[in-house]
């Protein structure tokens, strides 16, 4: 009698070889030495429905990349204005789970999908199970602002498993060796923070981020994106002559806002701004360097 046990050991999940679209997105700009636009807008504001309209409207007004936001109510990075887009959007339903049709929708606009989200939202949707759902709704990679290379080991297997861009966050404070260990386990692209503290709109940029990009590529990235800050086309031209991509959100938001910066506006409005703002910044960021 064979007394061996008969059940299958459980294999070990292989690596995804599906090439990143971020990165396909960068090589096609740098070949035409224009950078890429990438836009931010919280899921479910104002609400699930319209927010699936704004993010189509983005991509069709001139946004190569989206990240679509996931709405949380401890936004330690965010600034007012998405704190308030985020908190209607909580408001309002949005659930975790309707993100994939968000994704979806920028995938089908012709644009690339990213999301954005603090670490804990996706850790109690299970690691696994997000990767799965995002792949699967044709998402491209994830920015963790709260994460680090360091405890992402769990990320990096499901990312590998998956085939998606891991974004990591570094800031002007960050060491070479920093820069180093964010560069090496990031796919995609690196977010370089052009400052310390929150997001928001500001009337000027400093010099900062343009050496912090020039030292991330020293320390090994191949795309380095510039974000927090940037609001008008003359900002997003002035990023655009140095960084592979330049990130917009809060002035992106902002559109949607009515005057308290608190409610949204009527939908027919508030995406004909969204419309137009996204059509200037595309025409100042693509146009950075002709």
């Amino acid at each position: 009698m064979n007394t061996m046990n008969s059940t299958t050991p459980e294999q070990p999940l292989g690596i995804s070889h599906r090439p990143s679209p971020t990165e396909a997105m960068f090589e096609s700009f740098k070949a035409r030495n224009t950078p890429a636009f990438i836009g931010y807008l919280p899921y479910g504001f104002p609400n699930p429905d319209v927010s699936l309209r704004a993010l189509d409207a983005m991509v069709s007004s001139g946004a190569d990349a989206v990240e679509i936001g996931l709405p949380y109510s401890d936004p330690v990075m965010d600034g007012p204005v998405i704190q308030a887009a985020s908190q209607i959007a909580l408001d309002n339903g949005e659930r975790i789970a309707g993100v994939f049709r968000a994704v979806e929708t920028v995938a089908r606009a012709g644009g690339i999908p990213l999301i954005m989200s603090y670490w804990n939202l996706i850790f109690h949707y299970g690691v696994e199970r997000f990767a799965r759902d995002f792949e699967n709704a044709g998402g491209a990679g994830i920015i963790t602002p709260d994460l680090i290379p360091d405890e992402a080991g769990e990320w990096i297997e499901a990312s590998d498993r998956h085939g998606l861009d891991r974004i990591f966050l570094v800031s002007p404070d960050s060491s070479g060796a920093r820069l180093a260990t964010v560069s090496a386990h990031s796919r995609g692209f690196v977010y370089a923070a052009s400052r310390m503290g929150v997001t928001g709109e500001r009337s000027t940029i400093s010099a900062s981020p343009e050496l912090l990009v020039e030292r991330t590529r020293q320390a090994g990235a191949r795309n380095v994106c510039v974000g927090i800050g940037v609001s008008t086309p003359e900002q997003g031209a002035k990023v655009g002559t140095y960084a592979d991509g330049v990130i917009v959100g809060s002035a992106l938001v902002h559109t949607l806002l009515d005057d308290t910066k608190s409610r949204a506006k009527d939908p027919v409005e508030g995406l004909r701004d969204l419309s137009q703002t996204t059509r200037a910044l595309a025409e100042g960021i693509h146009g950075a360097r002709s």
